[in-house]
């Protein structure tokens, strides 16, 4: 016979920990089971557009940078179509398929564990229609993980040089306090500070957890 549920304790609860990149990302957490992980190539070098590097951290309430973050992204392609099955058909500016070869829309970005600091290469996405075929400016949706975050984060990222759809989009217009809707905008790094020479497009997108620069999150 059970005991009385006053009797019974508590079950331990477990945040998300190192077990998130043996399993999502072993290669970063120094297992070398794969040849090649699923989510590195966002955008082969066959998709089309303009080609871009992310760069960002993740900081806690006290401004400490998280070093054990994973991030998973999905996004539409430059003519602002997702690499999904049910994606209704739209025919793309240049008449070619729906999505082109070498783009899969979707990827894992790991930070780095001395540093905290994470980046991922694509190409930016185009406007997409929302709901009610409102279009949505472009944006790169992220989910973030790591340990001391009990359930996923959701959040965008939206570009800074894109203010003209920016005004328009119809998720940033829900955020009713307007001056924390840039804290969803990635900012354009100049020439001189991206330090890569193949990308004409660099930008920097910091996550804050908690404080007076929280990042808006979505729940989704």
């Amino acid at each position: 016979m059970l005991p009385p549920l006053t009797h019974l304790k508590e079950t331990p609860s477990q945040t998300a920990g190192p077990y998130v990149h043996i399993g999502l990302a072993p290669g970063a957490a120094g297992f070398a089971i794969y040849e090649t992980e699923l989510g590195q190539d966002i955008a082969g070098p066959e998709a089309k557009g303009q080609r871009i590097r992310i760069e960002g951290q993740v900081f806690d309430g006290t401004g400490t940078p998280l070093k054990d973050v994973l991030i998973e992204t999905w996004q539409a392609n430059a003519d602002g179509i997702y690499a999904h099955p049910e994606t209704p058909d739209r025919a793309p500016s240049d008449g070619q398929k729906r999505v082109e070869p070498g783009f899969r829309g979707w990827g894992r970005a790991i930070s780095d564990f001395d540093t905290g600091g994470w980046q991922f290469e694509t190409v930016k996405p185009g406007s997409v229609p929302g709901r009610n075929g409102r279009i949505m400016a472009p944006h790169i949706n992220l989910w973030i993980v790591a340990r001391g975050i009990n359930v996923g984060l959701n959040t965008r990222l939206y570009f800074e040089d894109e203010q003209d759809v920016n005004d328009a989009d119809p998720v940033l217009a829900l955020i009713e306090q307007t001056h924390r809707r840039s804290t969803l905008l990635a900012r354009r790094k100049k020439p001189s500070d991206a330090g890569h020479k193949d990308l004409s497009l660099v930008y920097r997108f910091d996550i804050h957890l908690q404080g007076s620069d929280e990042t808006v999150f979505f729940d989704i």
